[in-house]
């Protein structure tokens, strides 16, 4: 609706002394459609005017000149509504989408800005589990929101990849590993010998002295730790790389924990300089009041911790990015991390602070608990994709088994079955992992949306032309579900932008949802194919918009439009 409000605002604003974006920021869309297409609230003028809104509203009314979008306006209490001319709407949506293709609803107002997008962040040496799936899916679809409107975006993948845990691994496989070269399933083995560690400390506490000598002798650089440590990391990020591909996921940067180790010194030098660290208990400590407990930056015994290597992470993006924001898409439970990190920076008198920004999101658990790598409770994310795909990939034979490229569409439909599974919802709602759920391919699913981008194609190719232009006389866009499919078009670049911004991909799963219903209501009750050639080719043209803006929308959140299911 953004066009048409612009053009509104264009010819109330000289009648109200407002600038034409104040009064286009303030249009509404009634709750109801036959209050009209957009509205505006008298409310804001009443202490300017010194007049009751509904006054306001009546006398705006009388002298109002209707632009050529607007058929009529009608006052309804105190709000001015505004009825778009259908014959408008139609001819400027369907021109605004054929015009602008792939670009539909992008915008520039990043321009000349980066934002730096850290996300899904998985542990070296174990497997990629669906709990890792809401982070690695939401950051993928913030950063395609976020480049659709003009931002350059820097992914960066911060891989666990330091810590005790790692003397942990080296002891397990040293005892346990058999010397494996680990070029078969070596996650798989990796992930056997971890929890199989955790399983014996408990007998044999000794084994964690074992672990931590194991990893300082990393921390010195000592010969053999480091190639246990080279060998681990290789072949979980190869892995990783694997299945990024197969969620059509990619990243500028792998830069994990321990790319910032040589970088702590001067991080803590610079912490120590602006005056803010103390001693606590031989400690190394930022206070941050009586609300937080002290964010810890060294210990003791000089070892530095997870909040250290993160803050040197930001002092390295600051200065090689130049980054408006940082958005770390990290689950909920990680809050008080990044709320200590934020009083750190703002302490310091760093603007750094107020360019990080926390996407908190919900856990992902199974029906008997939060999920555990130490105790082998998670489910395997690569098994997850196999079955999706597998299922779809059964339907297909049963029910279109000439369908070409069959195995390429299983592995669109599956793949995307599960990830708009972890974006349909506020990302803030924990997950309960339920196999019949995530591989559900009924009601509000990604193959839904799919199929219905498909059957817009299927209509395309059955009217045999190439070309899909809006035509001149577009009275076969007249009914009312074709007008509320119009409507809901007009709304994908505020759509864009709404879910840019609160960082809520599902704001564009409940849009794509929304458009696949009201099409699947005009084209069950308008005929497109065989009417009278104007009639079909406005339709034919509404058809064609509603394909590019669903393979747009689906895109922007990592799924693929299959032409054909």
């Amino acid at each position: 609706m953004q066009m048409f409000k612009e053009q509104i605002a264009q010819t109330l604003a000289p009648l109200i002394d407002w600038e034409p974006e104040r009064v286009a920021a303030a249009l509404e869309l009634p709750p109801n459609p036959e209050l009209g297409d957009l509205a505006f609230p008298c409310f804001q003028l009443a202490p300017q005017l010194r007049k009751a809104p509904p006054a306001i509203a009546a006398d705006l009314a009388e002298r109002y000149q209707l632009p050529a979008a607007v058929a009529k306006v009608q006052v309804v209490g105190s709000y001015l509504n505004f009825f778009l001319h259908p014959q408008v709407i139609a001819k400027q949506v369907l021109e605004a989408i054929l015009a602008a293709g792939n670009t539909y609803g992008n915008s520039q107002q990043g321009a000349g800005k980066t934002i730096v997008v850290d996300f899904s962040s998985p542990n070296i040496a174990k497997p990629f589990g669906v709990g890792h799936m809401p982070t690695t899916v939401l950051g993928n679809s913030i950063s395609k929101l976020y480049q659709a409107l003009g931002y350059n975006v820097v992914r960066v993948n911060h891989l666990g990849d330091w810590g005790t845990q790692f003397g942990a691994m080296m002891v397990a496989y040293l005892k346990w590993g058999d010397n494996d070269p680990l070029t078969e399933d070596p996650i798989g083995k990796l992930y056997r010998l971890y929890v199989k560690f955790h399983k014996e400390e408990e007998a044999e506490p000794t084994l964690r002295d074992e672990a931590r000598a194991w990893f300082n002798r990393l921390e010195a650089g000592e010969e053999e730790a480091t190639r246990l440590w080279r060998l681990f990391y290789d072949v979980s990020l190869e892995n990783f790389k694997r299945t990024y591909r197969r969620l059509g996921i990619e990243f500028d940067h792998y830069t994990g924990e321990s790319f910032y180790i040589d970088k702590i010194d001067a991080t803590l030098a610079r912490i120590k300089a602006a005056g803010v660290t103390e001693i606590s208990d031989g400690a190394l400590v930022v206070s941050l009041g009586d609300d937080l407990p002290p964010c810890l930056l060294q210990k003791s015994d000089g070892a530095t911790l997870y909040a250290t290597r993160d803050l040197a992470a930001l002092f390295y993006r600051e200065e090689t990015f130049n980054p408006e924001r940082i958005i770390y898409v990290v689950a909920l439970d990680q809050s008080l991390h990044f709320q200590q990190l934020k009083l750190v920076l703002k302490r310091m008198g760093l603007p750094l602070a107020a360019a990080v920004v926390h996407v908190a999101f919900g856990l992902v658990k199974l029906p008997e608990g939060k999920m555990s790598t130490r105790r082998g409770q998670m489910v395997l994310l690569d098994d997850v994709l196999q079955e999706a795909t597998a299922r779809v990939a059964t339907i297909i034979a049963e029910k279109n088994p000439e369908l070409p490229n069959k195995e390429q569409v299983a592995e669109q439909v599956g793949i995307g079955a599960v990830i708009f599974h972890n974006l349909k919802n506020s990302r803030m709602r924990d997950i309960i992992f339920d196999w019949s759920e995530v591989l559900s391919f009924e009601g509000e699913t990604g193959p839904y949306l799919q199929y219905t981008h498909a059957r817009c194609m299927s209509v395309l190719r059955k009217s045999g032309q190439q070309q899909f232009a809006p035509p001149q006389d577009l009275a076969g866009l007249a009914d009312e579900s074709a007008q509320q499919v119009l409507k809901r078009l007009s709304q994908f670049p505020e759509t864009i932008t709404k879910a840019a911004e609160t960082y809520e991909p599902s704001t564009m799963s409940r849009y794509l949802l929304d458009l696949a219903q009201d099409f699947n209501r005009f084209y069950n009750s308008c005929r497109i194919i065989g009417e009278d050639a104007a009639i079909e080719a406005s339709r034919l043209a509404l058809v064609n918009g509603v394909a590019m803006v669903l393979r747009r929308g689906l895109s922007l959140l990592g799924l693929t439009a299959p032409e054909q299911m």
